[in-house]
Formats: C-alpha cells, structure tokens, sequence
C-alpha cells in the first residue's frame, strides 16, 4: 500500500492561497490609500492575481464592491481656489482668442483675394501664361 502524503500538497495548497490573499488584500489597501479607483482589474494586475479568483472569495469580492461603489459615489473634489483661473486671467485668455480669430481672418481675406486675383489674370491670359486668341 502506498503511503499516504496528501498532508504537505495540501499544506502548500493552503500556503499558496494565504500567500494569494494576502497580496490581493495588500493590493486593496494600496489603491484604498492612494485614492485610485477601486475595481477587480485594478486589484486583480497590482496583486498579479486572476479577477475570476477575487470574484470566488465572499469576503474579499464584498470589500472590493462596497468600495468601488463608494468612491463612484464620492464627488470630485473642487479646484483649489490657488489653481483656479481668476477672472482677469479668462478675460484676456478671451481677448488673446479675439485677437487671433481676427488676425485668421484676416490672413484667410487676404489669401482668398490672392487667389482671386491669380484666377482672373490666369482667365485673361490663359493657361500657360500666353494672351489667348480673340
């Protein structure tokens, strides 16, 4: 009869999967600490673990659940009022914007009367440059 040594696969089974939950749940603390989106994928490719395993532990699938559903609720949190741009500096961003509109304008005017006038002197002497007969 053969003996049997079922005991040290199944301990390194169960060393394997502590090992696993442990750096899926290190990987969760870190997205939760840095403030990055809590999803499956994020925690499944920082933990190098498989999103199917995560969705298979009750307790850890709860946790990623209740906080992905946490932070999409949270509202984005306001500018600083230090980098907000002041409203003298929206005016002459506006008035900088006028100005170009105006000088584009202008370049686009000039560049139209441009060609009219290479397309009537090419219509009064015909293609090639010579007069053409009357």
């Amino acid at each position: 009869m053969r003996p049997d040594n079922t005991a040290p696969i199944i301990a390194a089974a169960r060393r394997r999967h502590e090992l696993t939950r442990s750096k899926a749940i290190q990987a969760l603390r870190e997205l939760q600490h840095t403030g990055a989106p809590v999803t499956f994928a994020a925690i499944a490719d920082q933990a190098g673990v498989s999103r199917s395993w995560l969705y298979a532990q009750d307790d850890l699938r709860q946790e990623i659940t209740r906080l992905r559903d946490a932070t999409r609720r949270a509202p984005k949190p306001p500018i600083p009022i230090t980098q907000r741009a002041s409203d003298t500096s929206l005016r002459h961003r506006l008035e900088a914007a006028h100005q170009q509109i105006r000088q584009l304008r202008d370049e686009r005017d000039k560049l139209r009367h441009q060609l009219a006038r290479a397309l009537g002197d090419q219509r009064h002497t015909g293609p090639g440059g010579h007069q053409p007969p009357s």
